[in-house]
């Protein structure tokens, strides 16, 4: 099972989330990127459909996968 965790970081004048190396967009306080991140890790348990997805890495590099509605990564925030 993949697993994700969301880390609280300053950033750019704020607060945000990372996870694997990519950041949110900034948030003006610490709680506020906090209950972004709880609220986006909730999302990943919901079961789907199948569909396809695309995402970009640390290098900027852009994917393209599919995945199943039903493989949820377990989630974690931290910070």
């Amino acid at each position: 099972m993949t697993k994700v965790v969301y880390e609280i970081v300053e950033h750019d004048g704020g607060w945000a989330y990372r996870a694997n190396s990519v950041y949110s967009e900034t948030f003006p306080s610490h709680d506020a990127a906090r209950t972004a991140a709880e609220s986006v890790a909730r999302k990943q348990h919901v079961s789907g459909q199948t569909t396809g997805i695309r995402y970009e890495d640390r290098d900027g590099k852009w994917h393209e996968e599919v995945t199943k509605g039903t493989d949820r990564p377990e989630t974690k925030v931290v910070g």
